[in-house]
């Protein structure tokens, strides 16, 4: 069976175990091609490029 707490946590207890939940802006990185800021590791939204490569149509 499960164990039951035999008292409720505090908020402040509560509030504690949660002040990791922040929440972090996106890394970005400068397109070496077009110089707009994209996500690391994906493709380009204003110039479609990758690793130097065109992969998608813009």
């Amino acid at each position: 069976m499960a164990v039951v707490p035999k008292k409720k946590h505090s908020r402040a207890r509560r509030n504690r175990r949660r002040a990791h939940w922040k929440i972090t802006p996106p890394t970005l990185t400068e397109c070496p091609r077009c110089h707009e800021m994209k996500r690391p590791h994906h493709v380009c939204i204003s110039c479609g490029y990758y690793k130097g490569r065109k992969v998608a149509n813009v």
